[in-house]
């Protein structure tokens, strides 16, 4: 027995040397995430089904919000908005500060925090990303980095340089000051990856993606499904699920029947069908996204057509919003009368719908070029977004609207992915497009939808490529005023120049229901409609 005693102090002294060991050779972090892979989870897959897939993982280079929601449980920002999307708080940047004339920006970054792959966070590692997001010289550079052209004008745009001033400290300098400076950052576009991952897969990170989120990537099969796993090194809250699953389920009734099976647990942009298949069930609890999005119809002004004002205005009145809302939406559907949701500040009441009134769009069209009738395309998604659950069905409405006045719409149905590229660079007449807001700023809507700037091929937000002087001007002056109340008169004035121009039609705001199994919890919606998942457990039987 004494033998035993003393082999038994002699295993616990040699574990006592053993951690020590590592205390001075590891960070803190690193003995945290050994002393919690000593200790194996229960499997707890949270499954979400969603009716179309992500283009890709790399939130630099996208724009689609399938594939912002997976990145953003992959990847960190320095700062971020609170579980409300209201309120910025500390992520990868424990703090800042910007000089008087709102030029000049310091970000202190987070010490022993670590990228998927074992490297470490630094000052440096936030340069890197930044140099290649603005610097379109960059080797890394590769692909359309669509969000940090409408944001910060270009490459590089408004930001003069970034510097790391020590391991821990990055100088950001601006050529002008810009109001919504951190409120852009916390976009999931400009989440830090690894620059090792960066130099090593260059533009195949978008398949192969590395963060220092709460989640690491683990697979994508062909059929879409992508699987990620519970990141034990994680420096803030350890995810509660060990792995999640994102399952595209294109058809309606086999994603509703699996959402009652219990087969997935979290369904999104159900249909008004979709929730009277389910409103009566026990097991699913519905909720709903806020009215943070705006549905429209942007006409491409490069036409010959669509470049005259009265065509445009023409199109606006032969569409019936208050018809249009019951046959391809549901009753919780908004008609739009604007392109800021109602919700949001800077939202002008005072804008009217355009009357519906078939015959002063004829009107409208007599005595200018081609009013007499003419042909025009109308791209349109083949999959269901949060602002279109019903594509198929709109463009048909949209169709046999216009018919009335002679103009014949022929409809270019094509897949999510096709759509998105298209539109980037211009290839359409008429686009059925849509925005949900990433954060809660007008400049987040009315700049990037029409902007001048916004019109440059592989990067094209603005639809309609409008081009207004009046409202660049009053867009960049908004993004450099501090004066909330005066930048909300002047999104409220921009609305209105915009309403009577006409280069796109508001068409709807919606709000997206969602339907979570009654064993999901800690799942709060953000307006934004991406969701980090860190927060969500399930119960025991899962």
């Amino acid at each position: 027995m004494k033998d035993l005693k003393w082999i038994g102090i002699g295993i616990l002294t040699a574990l006592i040397i053993y951690v020590l060991g590592h205390i001075v050779k590891e960070d803190a972090s690193n003995i945290i995430n050994l002393i919690s892979n000593s200790f194996p989870k229960a499997d707890r897959v949270l499954t979400i089904g969603r009716t179309s897939g992500s283009i890709a993982l790399d939130p630099a280079v996208v724009t689609d919000q399938e594939s912002l929601r997976v990145t953003v449980n992959l990847y960190d920002n320095m700062v971020t908005y609170d579980q409300t999307g209201v309120t910025i708080k500390p992520s990868l940047a424990e703090n800042w500060s910007v000089s008087e004339d709102g030029l000049v920006w310091h970000f202190t970054i987070r010490r022993n925090v670590f990228f998927h792959d074992g490297s470490k966070l630094d000052a440096d590692a936030v340069v890197f990303n930044f140099n290649r997001w603005m610097d379109s010289t960059s080797p890394y550079h590769a692909g359309h980095f669509v969000y940090w052209n409408m944001n910060f004008g270009g490459f590089p745009g408004i930001v003069e340089s970034v510097q790391a001033l020590s391991s821990d400290t990055v100088e950001i300098v601006l050529s002008k000051p810009y109001a919504p400076f951190l409120s852009t950052l916390a976009m999931p576009a400009f989440g830090i990856a690894s620059p090792e991952a960066i130099m090593k897969y260059n533009e195949d990170l978008k398949y192969k993606p590395v963060g220092t989120g709460p989640f690491v990537f683990k697979s994508w099969a062909e059929n879409g499904e992508i699987t990620l796993e519970r990141n034990y090194n994680y420096w803030a809250e350890k995810p509660k699920v060990s792995h999640i699953v994102f399952k595209t389920i294109s058809d309606p009734k086999e994603r509703i029947r699996q959402l009652r099976s219990g087969e997935i647990l979290i369904a999104d942009n159900l249909t008004y069908e979709d929730i009277a298949l389910i409103k009566n069930s026990d097991q699913i609890l519905l909720t709903n996204r806020s009215f943070f999005n705006i549905g429209y119809l942007s006409m491409n002004m490069n036409n010959e057509a669509l470049k005259i004002k009265a065509v445009r205005q023409a199109i606006a009145h032969l569409l019936d919003k208050k018809m249009l809302i019951q046959v391809a939406f549901d009753g919780s559907s908004r008609a739009a009368t604007t392109f800021v949701p109602p919700i949001l500040w800077g939202y002008n009441e005072n804008i009217k719908s355009t009357t519906f009134d078939i015959e002063l769009a004829r009107n409208l069209l007599k005595g200018v070029e081609k009013g007499d009738g003419f042909e025009i395309k109308l791209l349109v998604m083949e999959e269901p977004r949060s602002y279109f659950p019903k594509p198929a069905i709109l463009a048909r409405f949209i169709q046999e609207s216009l018919a009335t006045a002679n103009i014949k719409v022929i409809v270019e149905t094509k897949p999510w992915e096709e759509v998105l590229k298209r539109g980037q660079n211009g290839d359409y007449d008429m686009i059925l497009a849509g925005w949900n807001g990433d954060v809660a700023d007008p400049d987040n809507f009315l700049y990037n939808l029409f902007s001048s700037e916004n019109t440059v091929a592989g990067t094209i937000s603005n639809y309609a490529f409008y081009n207004s002087p009046q409202v660049d001007n009053l867009l960049k002056l908004a993004r450099q005023s501090t004066d909330k109340a005066f930048r909300n008169s002047l999104y409220r004035e921009i609305q209105e120049l915009v309403s009577i121009d006409t280069p796109a039609i508001p068409l709807v705001h919606t709000l997206p229901t969602i339907g979570i199994n009654r064993n999901v919890s800690g799942y709060v919606t953000n307006i934004s409609g991406v969701e980090p998942l860190n927060h969500v457990s399930l119960s025991k039987e899962y």
